[in-house]
């Protein structure tokens, strides 16, 4: 009878543990998150700086060097237009009012709309030749109008950026002729179009036109995206020696819109087939979730020193969410509710947050709030809860 070793048991032994746990760590590897893979946006030749944006919820899912500072050229109206319908919407201007136009105004050189001072023209002409014809003409008109003087509008332009947060942006004048101080960044300019298509979305409806005729003039639009792309509806181009091509363009596809702004292309052929290289990757790999509906309940607060000591939350506001294919499973909820010290409880009122993250990095967050009122428990009630918690 052959007798082995204690030095041949331990061996083998050793052997059983490390394939058990080889078994038990395949078995753990199959049910851990793994971020799912981001595919690389295309990559856009000589183009200086870009921005993708999903309009719903403001989500960046692509952009090179995107808070880089550049001259805009003419994309400086879109704060021109935004000015103008805050002007539209508050009584300082109406659509059908006519504007004179000013020698300064009728001598602006570069793209015109063609206005002329003894020539009748209305807001709602001058709003039209501003973004389809892109009328340095018509955006010296329109900051007169609103403003008084040109130097007192790009006053407003400066304080308004700031207000919006648009970092690093400096305006120096209303039409985007060329000036060394006068830059914009291309997150600049899609944070100002996601904004003023969201507040002013009548802006669509003069951007979507092909060809504009004032003054016995007809002029095509200077969007070339808008011509053979139907999804397509605006918003803004400009071009100069110093900023090359540049292009704030926005489609609508099955009900997502999305922003592409493209930052020195070198022509209008490069800009157009790159912006809409841009929009097939981002409708291709990325969608939009609605995570929660505005008034959803997602909880319950509690505290022993209320009456009730319980009462159901909702969500302040819809939460929507942008990410890539296979990344939505991935979404964690972190809840935060806030100590209110037995104060009485509203119905609305604020009581906490939620905030939704992915890989670390939050996505979305809400605000929480009382869906049923609560009075303070006294301290009976507190100890009579605290006891019945304990049951």
């Amino acid at each position: 009878m052959n007798r082995r070793s204690p030095s041949t048991h331990r061996r083998r032994a050793l052997a059983g543990l490390t394939l058990a746990l080889g078994v038990a760590a395949k078995a753990l590897a199959g049910t851990m998150v793994t971020p799912a893979l981001v595919p690389p946006p295309p990559a856009l030749a000589g183009v200086k700086s870009y921005v993708l944006m999903d309009f719903r919820t403001g989500a960046i899912l692509a952009s090179k060097d995107p808070q880089l500072q550049l001259p805009p050229a003419s994309l400086t109206k879109l704060m021109t237009a935004y000015l103008s319908y805050g002007a539209l919407a508050d009584g300082r201007l109406r659509w059908h009012q006519r504007i004179p136009v000013s020698d300064v105004a009728w001598h602006t050189g570069g793209s015109s709309m063609f206005i002329q001072p003894n020539l009748p023209v209305t807001v709602d002409q001058l709003m039209h030749g501003l973004i389809i014809d892109s009328g340095n003409d018509a955006a010296v008109a329109l900051a007169q109008a609103v403003a008084g003087s040109r130097s007192a509008f790009v006053a407003d332009m400066n304080a308004e950026a700031a207000r919006l947060g648009l970092k690093g942006a400096h305006y120096t004048d209303v039409d985007g002729l060329p000036d060394p101080g006068l830059h914009l960044s291309a997150m600049n300019i899609a944070q100002l179009s996601r904004d003023l298509i969201a507040r002013y979305p009548q802006v669509l409806q003069i951007s979507r036109i092909h060809y504009y005729r004032y003054n016995h003039i007809t002029q095509r639009s200077w969007n070339p995206a808008l011509f053979g792309h139907p999804h397509v509806d605006g918003l803004k181009t400009g071009h100069t020696h110093a900023a090359g091509h540049c292009m704030d363009t926005t489609i609508d596809r099955h009900g997502r819109r999305l922003i592409a702004v493209v930052m020195g292309a070198p022509s209008w052929p490069a800009g157009v087939h790159d912006v809409m290289r841009l929009f097939d990757y981002a409708y291709r790999f990325t969608h939009d979730h609605e995570l929660l509906k505005a008034g959803q309940i997602v909880g319950n607060y509690r505290d022993d020193a209320l009456d009730p000591d319980h009462f159901p939350v909702k969500a302040a506001q819809a939460v929507w969410v942008s990410t890539f294919v296979g990344q939505a499973q991935h979404i964690q909820r972190v809840l935060h509710y806030d100590q209110l010290g037995g104060r009485p409880v509203t119905v609305g009122m604020p009581v906490g947050s939620m905030r939704f993250e992915l890989n670390g990095r939050v996505l979305a967050r809400t605000a929480l709030l009382a869906a049923a009122p609560a009075q303070p428990a006294g301290t009976l009630g507190t100890l009579w809860n605290r006891i019945r918690a304990e049951l």
